[in-house]
């Protein structure tokens, strides 16, 4: 089958998404002395929106293969 031609967009809109969650204001809200496990919740945050990243960008670029 053809390649999509809608993965740039795609890209794009995962990219501006990202952007915005690790945007300063957004990160603010999870700077509090709380811990999941011992683990403090703004650091559960950003390695759960960066890896949220990584695993769209790789459904996105080999999504349409076959």
């Amino acid at each position: 089958m053809r390649r999509s031609t809608l993965w740039p967009q795609r890209l794009a809109t995962v990219f501006l998404i990202g952007f915005l969650l690790l945007f300063s204001p957004i990160v603010a809200l999870f700077e509090r002395p709380l811990s999941f496990f011992g683990i403090p919740v703004l650091y559960l945050y950003l390695f759960g929106v960066w890896a949220a990243i990584i695993v769209a960008t790789a459904f996105i670029v080999s999504g349409d293969e076959e």
